[in-house]
């Protein structure tokens, strides 16, 4: 029992001094289901209470306040009580805590067995009762309830038999129609940990249920809070309680009531749930179809059209437009050549795109073999691999502006520039390798359901298949126009505006080093200066390389050698030493993700417990689950989020508005993305004002219209609102 609980609790009582014993405002009486029963059978008892208008007692775990009703029986002998079954109660949410309890009326039922030598003849029953009353305040309250029995030899029912039916009705149930599975994520706290719920349908029931919640058991050494976010899954359900505990270790299980809406009826099944340490790989129910979080699972061949379609998107996405302009100049360099030559460059750029993407499905495999989760564009989130890559890319640059020419023996320091630009088979299947690292911050609207789909398997196959379909995808305008003669005729003929068209390539190809560079920045801090005299070394040394080896008459060797230096020394200073570059400085989320919003927008760090506490104060929230490298992410920023009118909107509402950063893959973001089967960002999700009401779930690309429309929404009174309404 926490601090909260004890203060109230105390105040509760000290009210008893303001009343009289006769001041009650619940009133009791002992019922039973027979007033003839024969020996050896069973009569059911009902201890019930009826409170006054305004007035409510407690269930058997009251929650944040009060106390549960005790009944002490005082029976005859041969005559013993069962448990309390206690009927489905409702949650009672006042304005500091919530409670779980009963208005109006409540019968508390209790099986009584009755021994097989019992005398006919009148028992007198009866029972002292307790409970705690609440409205303004709170006042313990109890009384004496007594009944009798006419032991006989035939059972007779009881005037108040249809009552206690009726109540019986109430009691939770045995047989859910459901499977569950439960998990505890990351601790958020020290002593506070999120706990997630996930109930797969069984044949039984075929329709999706309405409103799902879960009414814990009391616990001595930990608490589940009331507060309850319902995830949006295409079948079953998902939810997500937080568990505070008090000493020991974190529960391996837990009991309550899962409480259902069916047809507008409550239902209630008691569970007993086996907790894990972690997600268990059998929680991985498919992801839904763009546009709907219900209905069937889609199969897989589904989740490969998609893959497949995603893939195509990339092709016009910013991260690859690079790549994509290198290659239309090598369509026109290999227009006039041989048709199968032309084929077979064609398919060495669509083999090196696919031998990339069986790598990365490789990696994932591996990462979660290893326990880990994994996301798409997760190698955005190593600074190893970024200094690469930016490296890479800046040689690209500086070969397309002819610093360092293309020969067919290059040496270390011009091959990966070479590459990208040679029109042969090395430079068809380097481009094809190129895309693919390039692409991968990228997040096409369909892209990702299939990848968030792979990601959620628990099958390498299935991982596999799925990526291979993207890069079929990204790879697919490409092949389909080197293998058809009669597209290439369009082409113009090459000529000297080819050099000057190389050259111009090199700047969008230098503009995603300078944002490759800016994403160093969250790694190194002010550091990553020195990745920027590391560029300008290697940019000396393929000068050098170009102008004295390459075009030099004399003293090549010697050209060569300096060239050598001039890069090894650059990379022992500036990377080694001054950067460092192998051991970032660890950024904090604030200094990471919660970067001044020109438009005045009071974003905070996103946490389950976050939303949880602005959706209990009756805010609706806006998430933003973004990353630094995502480029869709921050192109839906500043067009939709922080546009004028969503400002203007949020600030009307007094909406919470919070950032989930994903530059790094912390794992408890890599869990709430799986818990919407999506592998990666951009996300964005707005919960409505009712803490019971589901997430609406927006576009992978929006507009300030889309986000308008759903924060009216969620403004509303809350049931109307879908998972998926956009």
């Amino acid at each position: 029992m926490n601090v909260r609980r004890i203060g109230i609790i105390l105040a509760c009582l000290l009210c008893l001094a303001a009343f009289n014993a006769t001041a009650a405002h619940t009133q009791a009486r002992l019922i039973l289901s027979a007033d003839t029963p024969k020996p050896g059978g069973t009569v059911w008892a009902g201890v019930e209470l009826r409170m006054e208008p305004g007035w409510h007692t407690y269930w058997k775990n009251p929650g944040a306040a009060g106390m549960a009703t005790k009944i002490e029986w005082q029976l005859p002998p041969g005559i013993s009580a069962g448990p309390i079954e206690w009927p489905l109660p409702e949650k009672l949410p006042p304005a500091e805590v919530t409670t779980y309890g009963y208005d109006n009326e409540v019968v508390l039922l209790a099986p009584l067995k009755l021994a097989d030598d019992l005398k006919p003849g009148l028992l007198k029953l009866k029972a002292n009762v307790s409970w705690l009353e609440c409205k303004d305040v709170c006042i313990p309250a109890g009384t004496n309830v007594q009944s009798t029995l006419n032991i006989g030899n035939e059972t007779r029912p009881s005037a108040d038999a249809a009552l206690l039916r009726l109540w019986q009705t109430k009691i939770p149930q045995t047989n859910a129609p459901f499977s569950f599975r439960a998990w505890l994520e990351q601790p958020t706290a020290p002593d506070l940990r999120p706990l997630v719920i996930e109930g797969d349908q069984t044949p039984v029931l075929t329709k999706p249920p309405g409103r799902v919640d879960f009414f814990p058991d009391a616990a001595n050494n930990f608490e589940v809070r009331a507060a309850t976010d319902r995830v949006p899954i295409p079948a079953g359900f998902c939810l997500r309680k937080l568990v505070k505990k008090f000493s020991g270790n974190w529960p391996k299980e837990i009991s309550g009531v899962m409480v259902m809406d069916d047809n507008g009826r409550r239902k209630g099944y008691a569970v007993h749930l086996l907790v894990a340490d972690k997600m268990p790989v059998a929680a991985t129910i498919p992801a839904a179809a763009p546009g709907s979080m219900t209905g069937s699972r889609p199969d897989l061949p589904l989740m490969l059209l998609y893959a497949f379609i995603g893939g195509l998107i990339l092709n016009v996405m910013p991260c690859v437009l690079p790549v994509i302009a290198l290659k239309i100049l090598g369509f026109v360099s290999e227009a006039r050549s041989e048709p199968r030559r032309v084929r077979n460059l064609g398919l060495l750029y669509a083999l090196g795109v696919l031998v990339s993407f069986l790598a990365l499905a490789g990696i994932v495999i591996g990462v979660k073999a290893a326990g880990h989760r994994a996301g798409w564009g997760m190698q955005f989130g190593s600074p190893i691999f970024i200094v690469c890559l930016t490296t890479l890319v800046t040689l690209v640059a500086l070969n397309l502006f002819g610093v360092f020419q293309v020969t067919l023996g290059g040496r270390a320091l011009n091959s990966a520039g070479e590459l990208a630009s040679r029109h042969g088979a090395p430079g068809a299947f380097f481009n094809g390798v190129l895309a693919t690292a390039l692409a991968t911050p990228c997040t096409a609207p369909v892209l990702a359901t299939a990848v968030g789909f792979a990601l959620l398997q628990g099958n390498p196959a299935v991982v596999i298949l799925i990526f291979l379909a993207v890069g079929v995808g990204l790879a697919a305008p490409y092949v389909a126009l080197i293998c058809n003669p009669v597209l290439l005729k369009f082409l113009p003929k090459p000529g000297a505006w080819m050099e000057r068209f190389k050259i111009a390539m090199g700047f969008p190809m230098l503009a995603t080093a300078v944002w490759l560079f800016n994403l160093a920045y969250d790694d190194y801090g002010k550091n990553v200066l020195w990745l920027g005299v590391f560029l300008v070394v290697v940019a000396l040394a393929a000068w050098i390389f170009g102008e004295f080896v390459q075009r030099g008459r004399r003293h090549q060797s010697a050209a060569a050698l300096a060239a050598l230096i001039v890069l090894l020394g650059g990379y022992l200073f500036a990377l080694e030493r001054e950067l460092d570059w192998r051991a970032p400085v660890v950024q904090t989320a604030s200094s990471v993700s919660l970067k001044d919003s020109t438009d005045g927008i009071n974003w905070q760090p996103w946490s389950p417990e976050a939303v949880a506490q602005a959706r209990a104060a009756g805010h609706p929230v806006l998430v933003d689950f973004t990353a630094d490298w995502c480029l869709t992410c921050q192109v839906n920023k500043k067009l939709a989020l922080e546009a004028p009118s969503v400002a203007a909107k949020l600030k009307a509402l007094d909406a919470v508005a919070l950032v989930a950063d994903y530059t790094h893959f912390p794992e408890r973001i890599t869990a709430e993305l799986n818990l919407y089967h999506r592998a990666g960002v951009p996300l964005v999700l707005i919960y409505p004002r009712d803490a019971g009401t589901p997430p609406l779930v927006l576009p992978t690309v929006l507009t300030p219209g889309i986000v308008l429309t759903a924060l009216a929404r969620a403004a509303g009174p809350g049931p109307s609102a879908s998972a998926n309404p956009l």
